[in-house]
């Protein structure tokens, strides 16, 4: 059932995403991240949709995980979070990794948690100057979830992620994109204008061509440099086959800007 936890707007090919629970800085519960599960899954589908923009309303990006849904009720046993993290987080990054579309972050404010690590997996992540990302689960005993251990490792390097999983200090939006764990930082005030310029140019773009990239990219993690030589090559194949290759190609020879159609 859809109640608004997860506004969408789709405009001139972007399609905007913007995380709806301000009163708790937008903090995931179960029906939160169905919401957004169901509006990946759409965008996936949908021709119209050429780059997703994903951010948060109010004041911050996301603070993680609404503890309510992870305490005991009364003198209950714990709940399993291992239930929530697999129910709620995985398909999330699971829809954004496999989505073969650009999927752009907007971080407006605090990303704590799965709120940072969401922000980490996405193609492109842009933060206000006053944002800041933390890895908050240690102060919980936990472990990071939202593929953190994945991604924040390989994009700041060990030593950078052990400190910020260990520390659970707040990194600024400065810092996060000296490390490489972001795209830019722009004004506050600048934020969404420069993020949806940025998601119209992608979207005015070879969609597909940009698909087979990231599915490419995805598969990097995992391969050898003789087996990724070889997806390159099969993923070329594909994209040489594309009209918006057709296309591309015409304009060159024609000495125009191409118009692409994403197919």
């Amino acid at each position: 059932m859809i109640t608004g936890l997860v506004l969408a707007e789709l405009a001139e090919g972007v399609l905007t995403l913007t995380l709806n629970r301000p009163s708790v800085l937008n903090s995931f519960n179960r029906a939160m991240a169905a919401e957004l599960q169901q509006a990946l899954a759409r965008a996936a589908s949908d021709p119209e949709v050429r780059c997703v923009v994903l951010t948060g309303a109010g004041r911050g990006f996301c603070a993680g995980q609404d503890l309510q849904e992870a305490l005991p009720a009364g003198d209950g046993p714990i709940p399993d979070i291992s239930e929530i993290v697999r129910a709620s987080y995985n398909p999330i990054i699971k829809a954004i990794r496999g989505l073969e579309k650009p999927v752009i972050c907007a971080v407006n404010g605090i990303a704590a948690g799965a709120g940072a690590n969401l922000a980490f997996a996405c193609d492109l992540t842009i933060a206000a100057e006053e944002a800041s990302f933390v890895e908050s689960f240690a102060k919980l005993g936990l472990i990071p979830d939202t593929s953190g251990t994945f991604f924040v490792p390989r994009l700041a390097g060990p030593q950078r992620a052990t400190g910020m999983f260990f520390l659970a200090d707040k990194v600024p939006a400065a810092r996060a994109k000296e490390w490489g764990l972001i795209w830019d930082v722009v004004p506050h005030s600048h934020l969404a204008e420069m993020t949806q310029h940025l998601a119209r140019q992608l979207a005015a773009q070879a969609t597909r061509g940009f698909g087979l990239t990231k599915r490419a990219m995805n598969q990097a993690w995992a391969n050898s440099l003789e087996q990724q030589l070889e997806v390159e090559a099969q993923h070329m194949q594909e994209a040489g086959r594309t009209a918006d290759y057709a296309e591309g190609v015409r304009a060159f020879l024609e000495k125009r800007p191409p118009v692409f159609r994403g197919a």
